[in-house]
């Protein structure tokens, strides 16, 4: 009786298991409408469109905490930390190793990607 006990709590976690792991594949399939794209910047051609094509491109090596705020994604909290790790580290050399400040990831990154430099 105690096997066929572990056998029905075997067959529940295997059914748990599945459909977790149908519930993150669905998850990560959903595509994302054009607009969405254009509209957070992660397009060359999208941050053309929306605006941002006659505005130069934010230096992160010296803009001020109010020039950070203003690239998408980018809050006080955020961009206080861009400058302490500016500051502790030394310049940016690429845009790319913004990303090793704590709190930008490689979505937030790209968002941004266009609209940054490292002079």
């Amino acid at each position: 009786m105690k096997r066929r006990l572990r056998a029905g709590q075997t067959l529940r976690k295997l059914h748990f298991v599945c459909a977790c792991l149908l519930l993150i594949c669905a998850q990560s399939c959903v595509k994302l409408p054009r607009r969405y794209l254009i509209s957070t910047g992660q397009s060359e051609s999208g941050a053309a469109r929306s605006g941002n094509a006659g505005a130069s491109k934010v230096d992160i090596n010296s803009a001020s905490s109010k020039e950070l705020e203003r690239l998408p994604g980018i809050g006080r909290g955020l961009a206080e930390r861009i400058i302490a790790h500016r500051e502790k580290y030394g310049t940016f050399r690429l845009p790319e190793h913004l990303m090793m400040v704590h709190g930008i990831s490689e979505h937030r990154f790209f968002a941004m990607r266009g609209l940054i430099t490292a002079e």
